[in-house]
């Protein structure tokens, strides 16, 4: 079994050489609904870490006209989470400031190693639905996430299935 893993390893390779395919830096970020808190995973998949870039996820485009709901007070309904980094804090260049009603959320990563992520939960809220609390993967459908990387810029759409895949630049 061992050897075969080996020699399909070897053959990946000698097909990515003699294709010219290049390893990617690739992110997904995925949004899970959840009581009392949502939370948000920015996966690298890719090959290579990534370092140095500014990852923004913007809610306003949504299908729910989604917000974060982060007080008492404010735009929110009901209950309300603060932002807070639950994984792979030490990828990050410091924790964004978040106030009620706000529609994106920028974070800097100063590196995230291949299948490291990045977590946290807050609260969102739909503005335009029946069921304010609940944010289903409809209502995420069409909020942006994108990236800035040297000046390289990248960005997809959340999905019904509340997931996003960007796929990045060359690894050097």
């Amino acid at each position: 079994m061992g050897y075969f893993l080996n020699s399909l390893s070897a053959a990946g390779v000698a097909s990515m050489v003699m294709f010219g395919t290049t390893a990617q830096a690739d992110l997904r970020v995925s949004f899970d609904e959840g009581a009392p808190k949502d939370r948000f995973r920015i996966e690298n998949t890719g090959a290579c870490a990534m370092s140095d870039l500014s990852l923004l996820v913007d809610l306003a485009p949504s299908q729910g006209g989604l917000i974060f709901d982060v007080t008492s007070e404010g735009q929110g309904v009901e209950v309300f989470q603060p932002f807070e980094i639950v994984q792979g804090a030490e990828a990050l260049d410091g924790v964004p400031k978040v106030t009620d009603g706000q529609t994106e959320i920028s974070l800097d990563i100063v590196n995230l190693a291949p299948n490291e992520a990045i977590a946290f939960t807050i609260d969102v809220d739909d503005t335009l639905g029946q069921r304010a609390i609940t944010v289903s993967g409809a209502e995420i459908q069409g909020a942006v996430v994108s990236y800035v990387h040297v000046g390289d810029q990248k960005s997809a759409t959340f999905s019904t299935n509340a997931e996003a895949k960007i796929s990045g630049t060359s690894c050097s």
